[in-house]
């Protein structure tokens, strides 16, 4: 599926187990690793220093940081996820779990394959869905990163 289709609220729990899509590559640019360690003030030398990276640690020069990567999962999701009519808003609530499963370098690109693991009705107009995000690296055989991502939607 894509950001392009529409599902009803009520659509949801059947599609449990489905898997969304994949979304767009996303580059991680070092301009990008850079400018989020200066926003978190993690300007540790495997982020921001190339030449240090590339002699002191066993990743050839520097790597994204995990947070960043995970950060990106916003856009990956509002490029692939279907849009569920009558949603009025629709707000992150946390993550089961999250695992940085193997380092992304600078420059590399990375997207995300979104799967709806549950989908419940809290309350009425409330949903909460729970979606298996696994993010691959591009010409790597192990992913950047699994998480189960848990957000919110409201309807009406």
């Amino acid at each position: 599926m894509t950001k392009l289709t529409t599902i009803a609220v009520d659509q949801l729990q059947s599609m449990q187990g489905t898997k969304f899509g994949i979304s767009p590559w996303v580059q991680l640019s070092q301009l990008m690793v850079n400018q989020f360690a200066d926003i978190t003030n993690d300007h540790q030398f495997i982020h921001t220093d190339p030449e240090r990276a590339g002699a002191e640690t066993p990743f050839g020069g520097t790597i994204a940081h995990g947070f960043l990567t995970l950060s990106q999962l916003t856009q990956m999701a509002e490029s692939t996820l279907p849009v569920i009519k009558d949603v009025r808003m629709s707000i992150n609530y946390g993550f089961d779990r999250i695992r940085f499963i193997t380092p992304v370098r600078s420059d590399a690109r990375v997207r995300a394959h979104f799967t709806l693991e549950l989908a419940e009705e809290r309350t009425a107009g409330e949903w909460t869905l729970h979606h298996d995000i696994t993010v691959e690296i591009e010409h790597n055989e192990r992913p950047a990163l699994s998480a189960i991502w848990i957000t919110r939607q409201y309807t009406g």
